[in-house]
């Protein structure tokens, strides 16, 4: 284990002097970097009338007639000349103008900082990795970035800079992240966690050169030896607990140096490394729902929930057992730069180059040190009670669909990710008998700063082909037209979204920009249509890698889904997330669901004859 944790940090380039984390001269990435950025357009905001229009058509599948006519005469009044649309619009107009991104700052706040409910489950995604096989322990730890491009478009690379060196710092009423690569002098250390113990890792020399797999092999194995005791307090469980309790609780232990030290080491961490205690045995078709949970929430306080820095933006988890993946703190970025990061991992874990270290002393790694008071160890316990809690909560079915990948709906020239998306939508429809709010996230990247917008996956053709789908009065042709006109609506909903013409940040900014103004919030807002629209049982994200991996998160209401794929050309990873405590809903019913959705769509375009054009 340790071995394959060594090689893989050093041939990923994470302590190797790259783009990513180098800890001298960032100059020369800063400028190559700031020309690209300046080269991206600017976020733009939609004009009223269109996302007034378009957010009619996105209501009618999901309210009822009396309440859309309701939502019409509002809109109406919102978007008259001179009325309180129009000034808002202009304020936000104003706002793009003089600003890199007008969404950026608020959508980092309200949707990750003003935050209050815990990062684990609600908030932070897990990923899960291909098993490896460990036959022993030494198994267990054994440049620039290159520009992306979207359709031949340059995609805005921010986010990958954010993700190392970077932690959330909790408040009692609103957290921060902190970014430390930016600092003059860039942290060269990474911190390990084995047994609820945190050790710093420095992964350079003095020099500035990186340690060598067989340095940072040398330098675990002294980790792994000097923290076998298994009774310690798991500090970082505190991390796991409700935003304002942990902001109250933060407060309290850092008034102590010694845990003030402790705690800035782990938050100006490169990264961090957890090496995680055996979870309980499960059959080989639980095994990848319970890496799942594993990743998402470590099992509970018994395993390796204390295991953990969950406000650290990076943290690779490595089993004992072989299980493998990592989460990440959700704040400064999302899942493709992470997912790009995967893939490169994975591919250097391929290389098995070797260097020979010289026979230098490394000195032992640092622990930190916590006093535990009597106050810290009742918000430890607190924050013990509270984890259980949300894991027994958490219902989660992660599976390999095998039937087919990417390959099938290509074949029928269709988007994959519509094909995917609109099978969704057929089985919540044959479960619940009714359309429901769907939000699948669109990267904004394409913008300078750009984070993601909404696509509504629920549309009229979605509606119109699951309502179909299943009535013997209508006939294949007919359904196949249908499936394929929802597909093609999906697509280009998608198409707009990444362009900055979708509807739900648009809205966002109008609301936003109204509490900016002091003025009173617009009835729009306040209308039962508008709690609908934004009450998404369905919350979905294709994450793609090239890597056979699947990232997983939790629901966003207590009666929804959380629902996330990676489709590969010939099967797709999909992790399926619930609660417990909602009786309406459940995981492992809607993964079966799904896969007999994409199975009677794949059987319906076989077996009907195309219709001649």
């Amino acid at each position: 284990m340790l071995g394959i944790l060594a090689r893989t940090m050093v041939r990923a380039g994470m302590v190797k002097p790259s783009g990513l984390v180098k800890p001298v001269s960032v100059t020369r990435i800063a400028g190559r970097y700031l020309a690209h950025q300046e080269g991206l357009p600017k976020l733009p905001v939609p004009p009223l009338q269109q996302t007034c229009e378009r957010y009619l058509t996105a209501l009618t599948p999901i309210v009822d007639p009396e309440e859309l006519n309701h939502t019409r005469q509002l809109l109406e009044e919102f978007q008259k000349p001179g009325g309180v649309g129009d000034r808002l619009q202009k304020g936000l107009e104003q706002r793009a103008k003089k600003m890199e991104n007008w969404l950026s700052d608020w959508w980092l706040q309200t949707a990750y900082l003003d935050y209050r409910m815990p990062v684990v489950i609600h908030s932070s995604p897990g990923v899960v990795l291909p098993r490896t096989e460990f036959s022993d322990r030494q198994g267990q730890m054994s440049e620039t970035l290159p520009v992306e491009y979207l359709g031949g478009k340059s995609l805005c690379m921010n986010q990958y800079y954010q993700v190392l060196s970077s932690c959330r710092i909790p408040g009692t009423k609103r957290d921060n992240v902190v970014n430390y690569a930016l600092d003059k002098r860039p942290p060269t250390h990474i911190t390990v966690v084995h047994n609820f113990q945190f050790f710093v890792l420095d992964v350079y020399n003095s020099d500035g050169t990186p340690l060598t797999v067989d340095q940072i092999y040398i330098q675990l194995e002294k980790i792994w030896n000097s923290s076998l005791q298994s009774n310690k307090e798991p500090i970082g469980i505190l991390t796991s607990n409700h935003r304002n309790s942990w902001g109250k609780a933060y407060n309290n232990l850092i008034k102590d140096k010694t845990n003030k030290e402790s705690v800035r080491a782990i938050q100006k961490s490169i990264f961090t490394v957890c090496l995680d205690a055996p979870m309980p045995r499960a059959s080989d078709d639980m095994y990848r729902t319970r890496a799942g949970v594993q990743m998402l929430h470590g099992g509970g306080s018994r395993w390796n929930s204390g295991n953990r820095w969950f406000d650290k933006t990076l943290q690779f988890i490595i089993g004992e057992d072989g299980t493998c993946g990592l989460i990440y703190e959700h704040a400064p970025a999302e899942g493709p730069p992470i997912v790009s990061l995967i893939d490169h991992v994975v591919e250097y874990m391929k290389s098995s180059e070797m260097v020979r270290t010289p026979m230098v002393p490394l000195r032992m790694p640092q622990k930190l040190r916590f006093n535990i008071t009597p106050e810290i160890k009742k918000d430890i316990e607190e924050a013990k009670q509270n984890m259980n809690i949300m894991v027994h909560d958490l219902d989660m079915k992660v599976s390999v669909f095998s039937h087919f990948g990417k390959d099938f709906p290509k074949s029928q020239k269709m988007s994959p990710d519509a094909f995917i998306q609109v099978a969704l939508q057929l089985a919540y429809y044959r479960i619940y008998k009714h359309c429901c709010p769907t939000y699948e996230s669109a990267s904004l990247r394409m913008f300078r700063l750009g984070r993601t917008d909404t696509i509504r996956s629920t549309s009229i053709d979605s509606a119109k082909f699951v309502k179909a789908m299943d009535d013997p009065a209508r006939h294949n042709t007919e359904k196949v037209a249908l499936l394929d006109k929802a597909v093609k609506a999906h697509r280009a909903y998608t198409d707009m979204a990444i362009r900055g013409q979708a509807i739900d940040r648009h809205l966002l900014g109008l609301k936003l920009q109204a509490i900016e103004d002091l003025a009173a919030l617009p009835e729009i807002f306040m209308d039962t249509s508008y709690a609908v629209a934004m009450h998404f049982n369905l919350s979905t994200s294709q994450v793609p890698a090239k890597t056979d991996c699947v990232m997983c998160f939790g629901p966003v209401v207590p009666d929804g889904y959380g629902v996330c794929y990676n489709p590969m050309d010939a099967h797709i990873n999909f992790a399926v997330s619930a609660f417990n405590s909602c009786q309406d809903t459940n995981a492992t019913r809607l993964a079966q669901a799904l896969e007999d959705a994409m199975l009677d769509m794949k059987t319906l375009l076989e077996q009907t004859p195309k219709a001649k054009l």
